[in-house]
C-alpha cells in the first residue's frame, strides 16, 4: 500500500462566469520514504496540490488517501491532527511570527500536539537548538524574526519543518530565497534526513537543476501532472 495516493484530485474556483481549475485529474502515488519534486510554472497548481496533500484545501472532487483512509472523511479535529504530527510543512514564505524569537518559532508546531506525545519542554527545547545548529543558526536561537536576513529567515522555516516528527514533508520552494552555497548544504540536509529517516519529501520548485537532484521528478502544468 503507497504512503500517499491521490486519485483524480480537482479542485475549482468560480471567478465570474468562469471556472478555473487550479488542479486538473491529477493523481499520484508516494511511496514511503521517497523524495518526488515536481517542477512548473508559477501558477501551474503547485502550491496547490501540496495544500490539497497537507489537509489545508478540500478538492472539489478526487481522494487524498494517507495509509489507505481519505484524509477528508476525517472530522475537523482528526483532520488537524492529521495537519499537526503527520505533516511537516515548508511554506513558500518563511511566516515566522515577529514577536517570538527563532527557538519560539521552532517550537510552535510542539505546542499544538497532545501533551503526551509532544514529549516534555525541555526535550522540545534541546530539539530545537540541535535542529537550528543542522541548518547553520545555532548563533541566532534568541534572536527576532527582523534580526535575519531573508535566507536566514528561510531555513529556520526549513528547520521548524522538522519539528514535529513528520512523516511527510512538503516543501513548497524551499529554497527559493538561498544562495547557491547554502541551497546546495539545504539539499544535501534534506537528502540525509529523506534517507537516514525514511521521511518522505514531496518538494514543489520551478528550478530544475534542483528538481533533478531528487529521486523521481514530476512536472505540473495547467493544474494537471505527469512524469519527466
Amino acid at each position: 500500500m503507497p504512503q500517499l495516493l491521490m486519485e483524480n484530485i480537482m479542485k475549482s474556483y468560480v471567478i465570474g462566469n468562469e471556472s478555473i481549475h487550479a488542479v486538473n485529474n491529477a493523481s499520484l502515488e508516494v511511496n514511503r520514504g521517497e523524495f518526488i519534486s515536481i517542477v512548473g510554472h508559477s501558477g501551474s497548481g503547485k502550491t496547490t496540490l501540496l495544500s490539497i496533500i497537507g489537509g489545508i484545501v478540500k478538492p472539489t472532487s478526487g481522494r487524498v488517501l494517507f495509509e489507505g483512509t481519505d484524509i477528508y472523511s476525517f472530522d475537523s479535529d482528526r483532520l488537524s491532527e492529521y495537519r499537526c504530527e503527520t505533516i511537516g510543512f515548508m511554506f513558500q514564505f518563511a511566516s515566522l511570527l515577529p514577536m517570538l524569537t527563532v527557538k519560539e518559532n521552532l517550537m510552535l508546531p510542539v505546542v499544538f500536539k497532545n501533551g503526551r506525545r509532544a514529549g516534555g519542554a525541555d526535550a522540545n527545547e534541546r530539539k530545537a537548538v540541535e535542529l537550528l545548529g543542522m541548518v547553520g543558526l545555532g548563533d541566532k536561537i534568541n534572536a527576532y524574526p527582523s534580526q535575519l536576513s531573508g535566507g536566514q529567515q528561510r531555513r529556520v522555516a526549513i528547520a521548524r519543518a522538522f519539528m514535529n516528527d513528520a512523516e511527510i514533508i512538503l516543501a513548497d520552494e524551499p529554497t527559493g530565497d538561498l544562495d547557491e552555497e547554502t541551497e546546495s548544504d539545504m539539499m544535501r540536509l534534506f537528502k540525509k534526513v529523506n534517507e537516514e529517516r525514511r521521511i518522505t519529501f514531496i518538494m514543489v520548485t520551478h528550478n530544475t537543476d534542483i528538481a533533478k537532484q531528487t529521486r523521481r521528478q514530476m512536472r505540473m502544468s495547467q493544474g494537471a501532472i505527469a512524469t519527466l
